[in-house]
């Protein structure tokens, strides 16, 4: 079921979302809500006095080009999308029902007697909620505790335990930092207060309320071990209030890797054609660095006219996303786009300079950290752009300042620490680049980049073990990822074990990568090493084949001509034709090879001149029926 594009429904939900979102302080949730309502065009943006019936449409999924499978399903038809139907044979009508586990709840509005009730009781705590506002916006939170203490609202509620929830994060953290540089000094900040904070929300009802008991599980998640108590939370939430992005945001953290992801959709109280799960389904892909083209192709249909054109959170998505595949110029220009459109916009602009890092652009890469330094120096967004432009001209010890002043700014940024490991290993200091990784997975655990680099500082200091077991954590969030699994057979390659480096390589081998030519070499010597010289003259000739379709020369790779010819020749292959013809080859070329080749030429040709004989001989010897 969908509504034919966006309409009224979804421009006063934005509006509601908006004003509630912003009288509870919800920034981050405001600032989003607000993005999505001005790509809308103005004419939409009106809405009608009498609204109309929604219509309802069904539309034809189309198949994912995913590795994974998805739930999501791309030319489905949410609500504020077109109804046309896919004219492919192929496709299937999707049962909207078979995707919904029966324990998922479902979208439950508050009664209306309890929204009147409601409305009565903030007519009477209007004064005290915008002076506690106008408090808390000051932070000063204990003074917006003091004026909400005996209002009865809902909303005066919320942000009275709100800012109690701040006030004692910011002791937490400001008693975090007197033990700095001290071996007793704990791993995070311990807010004290907040089990006590718990025991006034457990058993609200209220939407924001129950954001609130997410809030306090997701803090604690790993420490207190109770995920399943905070997704129960973050569901129940957003079935009384899907627009809360916040909400959705927090039960992301609750998410571990894709299956989870995956696992997770039919539990949601929205359909898996509606745009916020959609929207839902592409944030999580990114912060888990593995979006593949089905969440490319959400995006794109999120930015057509139907929707959000010209949205820069959407368009940052995508960027984001043709980031994470590797596909550096094209996400260059879409960040370009966003810059001229919106030229003050800092989030993540970490990104877009990592991309200008990687291709090498260092005056755009300087230019972007100096015209950011002019407007805000104490965003750690900014603060890693200037560290990745100092790093470009290697200047590590600048460079890392940066990286580490970000951190200042905000500890439980992934991309800080992320990078300062990064950093270190470049300084080949790899116990302080294990520390900053360490502290990149405690911000966010399924970001396979911190486990990535753990592995790799290990491997530093020769301890393969260790390197190993985050290596597999890696490959784990990441299955698809050449490099990591590249990097995991040499890790088992250097503990002696080849047989599971050639298994790493293969998986490797299964996705195009401009290091293919450099894994098969790598298989082809490891079962050389095994002397199991059929499977090395095998990988060797997908060499020269790779190699010849690519119109590479041959004395970049002769060394896996002359193996398959001497294979051939010597060790048992008996394909004398196949050596003959890399014999020539190489003898044409300008290899160092050439004169062993042209000698090894003579021989096989004699060898096959002998075996021709033979068959000759044993033809005649045989008795005529």
């Amino acid at each position: 079921m969908a509504f034919s594009g966006v309409d009224w429904e979804i421009v006063s939900s934005l509006k509601a979302a908006i004003r509630d979102c912003s009288a509870r302080r919800l920034t981050v949730a405001t600032k989003w809500a607000s993005e999505l309502l001005l790509s809308i065009p103005e004419s939409k943006r009106r809405a009608p006095e009498h609204p109309p019936e929604p219509t309802f449409a069904t539309s034809t999924p189309a198949r994912s080009r995913s590795p994974r499978q998805s739930l999501s399903f791309i030319h489905d038809s949410p609500p504020g999308t077109s109804t046309e139907v896919a004219n492919d044979p192929q496709l299937t009508l999707p049962d909207i029902d078979t995707l919904h586990h029966p324990d998922a709840p479902t979208y439950q509005p508050l009664p209306d007697e309890v929204v009147e009730q409601e409305r009565a009781w903030e007519a009477e705590d209007e004064d005290m909620l915008i002076a506690a506002q106008a408090y808390y916006d000051s932070r000063e939170f204990m003074r917006a505790c003091d004026v909400l203490e005996n209002c009865r609202s809902s909303r005066a509620r919320f942000l009275y335990i709100y800012s109690r929830f701040m006030f004692t994060e910011k002791k937490a953290e400001r008693d975090w930092h007197k033990l700095d540089k001290r071996r007793n000094q704990p791993p995070e900040p311990i807010n004290t207060s907040l089990r006590d904070l718990h025991l006034a929300v457990q058993n609200a009802t209220d939407p924001w309320l129950l954001f609130l008991r997410i809030t306090r599980k997701a803090l604690f998640l790993r420490r207190l071990g109770r995920r399943e108590e905070a997704v129960e939370a973050s569901l129940l939430s957003l079935s009384r209030y899907p627009w809360n992005w916040s909400a959705w945001m927090l039960l992301g953290k609750c998410i571990g890797d894709g299956e989870e992801l995956q696992s997770m959709l039919p539990f949601l109280p929205l359909p898996p054609t509606h745009l916020l799960v959609h929207m839902f389904q592409v944030k999580i892909t990114n912060d888990m660095a593995s979006p593949s083209d089905n969440e490319l192709a959400l995006c794109e249909r999120l930015l057509t006219a139907d929707f959000f054109p010209g949205n820069t959170w959407l368009m940052t998505q995508k960027a984001t996303i043709l980031f994470h595949m590797h596909l550096y110029v094209p996400a260059g220009a879409l960040f370009e786009k966003i810059i001229a459109k919106d030229p003050h916009r800092m989030d993540d602009l970490d990104i877009y300079s990592g991309i200008l890092f990687v291709l090498d652009e260092k005056v755009k890469l300087s230019k972007l950290a100096f015209d950011f330094l002019e407007q805000e120096r104490d965003r750690p967004e900014i603060c890693c752009v200037i560290g990745n432009h100092f790093s470009s001209r290697n200047d590590h010890a600048k460079a890392t300042e940066y990286y580490l002043r970000a951190t200042q700014l905000d500890r439980t940024y992934l991309s800080a620490w992320t990078l300062l490991g990064h950093e270190y290993i470049e300084q080949k200091n790899a116990h302080a680049a294990v520390d900053a990784y360490r502290k990149a997975a405690d911000a966010d655990r399924k970001d396979y980049r911190a486990w990535y680099g753990l592995a790799q500082a290990y491997e530093m200091l020769g301890m393969h073990t260790y390197a190993l077991y985050y290596y597999q954590r890696s490959t784990a969030l990441k299955p698809y990822d050449v490099r990591i699994w590249q990097a995991t057979g040499g890790c088992y390659d250097d503990m002696g074990r080849p047989r599971e480096a050639i298994e790493c390589l293969k998986h490797a081998l299964q996705q195009e990568h401009p290091q293919t030519m450099a894994i098969l070499e790598k298989v082809a010597k490891l079962y050389n090493d095994l002397e199991e010289y059929g499977e090395a003259a095998a990988y060797h000739r997908r060499v020269v084949e790779l190699a010849q379709s690519q119109d590479k020369t041959v004395e970049e790779f002769s060394k896996s001509y002359m193996y398959v010819a001497r294979y051939h020749m010597y060790l048992g292959g008996g394909d004398l034709n196949l050596a003959l013809e890399y014999l020539e080859i190489l003898s044409k070329s300008h290899a160092e090879e050439v004169a062993t080749a042209t000698d090894l030429l003579k021989k096989v040709k004699i060898q096959i001149q002998q075996k021709s004989e033979s068959h000759q001989s044993r033809s005649h010897k045989r008795p005529t029926p």
